[in-house]
């Protein structure tokens, strides 16, 4: 088992050093940074790569849409992963992972599920123990993202079963907590039509989210949101109302937009924002300092596709009040798709991670080195 597990070390090692040989140099010279920035290959072979956890020793967890949960290592420091182990398979679109205490949590569509000591397990992962087992098991808009907030309590959200309609229990269309052993479940805010992305801003420690806004509206109606959210009970209007301003055509009813939660800011239609982060770490500069970067997975069903990008929503006393590209070129003029980013997180050096669920890889972006 040693000799397997070393000569699978060294497969391993060559495949990260030579990731640019398969065609990914071709991607990255398409990609626009600003002045002084760098993107790189960070790992690949990490299929359907979609939300990224950083765990206390540098591993960086991956979840997917495709049954497997991954983990990549960067031993040497030296920006390129060296090493992938396979934390799980046959999962239910295992698309959320978060860490704490050292153990990875993975949030399936009906369960919260827990690896405990797995830094040090990662070759011979241990059986997950099952943290929460009660969520709905639509698969539609049922993936998960996952988060340890301020508070030590694990968030995650419970999108709606459709693209529209009113699915009549609570727990649908819902923001949702937990304590990391499953217990004190409570629902925190509704009307949310399908979350995969939230962080907590830095100097009010107010929770922002991204929502997906509803198909079949025309090409740019109606906006994707972010949202902050302030206390439990809160309502943001799906699917009576979207984007604070527009009463849905079929279910709006009686119902007045004015009395749900408008959005703290507006994207572009469809450019479908997921995973994002507060930047916290050092290396960039300091126009990037507690600034949000987005992850736009990009329109499937616009008449011109948008989205494609890393955008910056800028902030300024706890509130949003610009947006502007940080990377784009994995749309091409022709409307080619060459990647979708799917989350960002930073990692321990200040750099930044972004998912690509398309190629399966991770990018690495760093400053002035």
């Amino acid at each position: 088992m040693k000799i397997i597990q070393a000569l699978w070390l060294v497969l391993a090692t060559i495949g990260a050093a030579h990731a640019a040989d398969r065609g990914y140099e071709s991607v990255l010279s398409q990609l626009k940074l600003p002045a002084g920035f760098k993107i790189s290959i960070f790992a690949d072979g990490v299929p359907n790569a979609r939300q990224m956890a950083l765990g206390d020793n540098g591993t960086v967890f991956v979840g997917s849409r495709d049954g497997n949960v991954f983990a990549v290592q960067d031993r040497d420091g030296d920006g390129v992963a060296e090493q992938k182990f396979q934390i799980a398979q046959q999962l239910n679109l295992p698309n959320g992972v978060a860490f704490k205490n050292g153990s990875l949590y993975v949030a399936e569509i009906q369960r919260i599920i827990r690896f405990d000591n797995i830094e040090q397990r990662l070759s011979n992962p241990p059986k997950p123990e099952v943290v929460y087992n009660d969520f709905p098991e639509d698969r539609h808009h049922g993936w998960k993202y996952l988060r340890f907030g301020p508070d030590g309590k694990l968030y995650t959200a419970v999108g709606a079963p459709c693209n529209i309609c009113d699915p009549g229990k609570p727990i649908y269309g819902s923001l949702v907590r937990l304590n990391p052993d499953g217990s004190d479940f409570e629902i925190l805010a509704r009307g949310i039509r399908n979350t995969v992305g939230f962080d907590w801003e830095t100097r009010t420690n107010h929770l922002f989210f991204n929502d997906n806004g509803r198909d079949y509206l025309g090409d740019d109606l109606p906006p994707d949101e972010l949202n902050e959210w302030s206390r439990p009970g809160e309502h943001f209007g799906y699917p009576y109302c979207h984007a604070g301003t527009i009463p849905d055509p079929q279910l709006a009813g009686d119902k007045k937009c004015n009395s749900f939660i408008a959005p703290a800011w507006k994207y572009k239609a469809h450019i479908a924002p997921l995973g994002m982060r507060f930047y916290t770490g050092k290396q960039f500069p300091d126009q990037y300092f507690r600034q949000l970067f987005v992850a736009q997975h990009g329109s499937w069903n616009r008449t011109q596709p948008q989205g494609y990008q890393i955008d910056v929503v800028k902030f300024s006393g706890g509130h949003p009040y610009n947006e502007q590209a940080f990377i784009s070129g994995w749309l091409t003029a022709s409307g080619e798709v060459l990647g979708r980013p799917n989350d960002v997180i930073v990692g321990r050096d200040g750099s930044l991670l972004i998912s690509d669920d398309k190629l399966g890889l991770i990018y690495r972006v760093s400053y002035g080195r």
